[in-house]
């Protein structure tokens, strides 16, 4: 009775993480050396969840927004986001599609940025809102190092949407 016991409960244990798909991923160990904000700090981001992509037009870049559970949960209800929201951003150059060439689609990786809010940390930032910027050239990543002005400043023009740009869709 004891091994059915065992055996049902590392059934239970084993279905129970079957149904989760997650991706295990490692950040470079970099820094923005404006506001202390590390890569680290979303490392496996790949699990988050997309709510938003956008087409900077200036970049030739396709982004891709995604989400941790805390703003994700915001999103769907459409409520403004809370403390420990975090949103990534991923960069990517375009490319004609080699084999349909009315289309475009994601070619190399430019950045990932992200938002965190924390109101301890960034009480001082519009939204108290920390920001990122990872950038990859030649395959290796380097942290940004402009400062986080030009993040703040664009952040600034969607100030009535709690200094995000995307709106609260789910694509998924």
């Amino acid at each position: 009775m004891k091994y059915i016991i065992i055996i049902a409960a590392l059934f239970l244990v084993s279905c129970s993480n079957v149904s989760e798909y997650q991706i295990v991923s490692e950040v470079p160990d970099l820094t923005m050396p404006t506001n202390g904000l590390k890569f680290k700090e979303i490392e496996n981001y790949q699990n988050y969840k997309v709510v938003a992509t956008h087409f900077r037009t200036d970049k030739n870049e396709l982004r891709y927004v995604m989400v941790n559970e805390v703003a994700f949960n915001a999103f769907s209800s459409n409520e403004p986001l809370p403390e420990g929201s975090k949103i990534v951003k991923i960069g990517w150059k375009v490319k004609e599609m080699s084999n349909f060439s009315v289309a475009l689609e994601a070619d190399k990786i430019q950045r990932v940025e992200y938002m965190i809010k924390d109101a301890t940390r960034f009480k001082d930032t519009p939204g108290n809102w920390g920001y990122a910027r990872f950038v990859k050239e030649a395959n290796e990543y380097r942290s940004w190092d402009k400062g986080t002005a030009s993040c703040i400043g664009c952040h600034n023009l969607a100030k009535d949407n709690g200094f995000v740009f995307s709106k609260k869709q789910i694509l998924f």
